[in-house]
């Protein structure tokens, strides 16, 4: 899928800050194809981690290969996930 990525900076950065593959691509190739300054305006925002299930926070440091996740509260996901 990275290869189809039109703007990896973008993407890269939103999976960062907590977005799904699928949404980060679909993001970036909107802002790709469209400008950044008009995406944002489009979309909303990303639930912050506090609001997400420990389940969605388990999966997330999953997909991040974060060592230790089975372990982890979700106050400790959240952390570990912000690292």
């Amino acid at each position: 899928m990275a290869d189809s990525i039109k703007d990896p900076e973008l993407y890269e950065a939103l999976l960062d800050d907590g977005a799904s593959k699928s949404k980060a691509a679909a993001i970036a190739n909107a802002a790709a194809r469209d400008g950044r300054s008009t995406v944002g305006k489009r979309g909303g925002k990303s639930d912050a981690y506090e609001d997400w299930t420990k389940e969605e926070l388990y999966e997330r440091a999953q997909e991040l290969e974060i060592e230790g996740r089975s372990a982890m509260s979700k106050g400790e996901l959240i952390e570990a996930l912000r690292d």
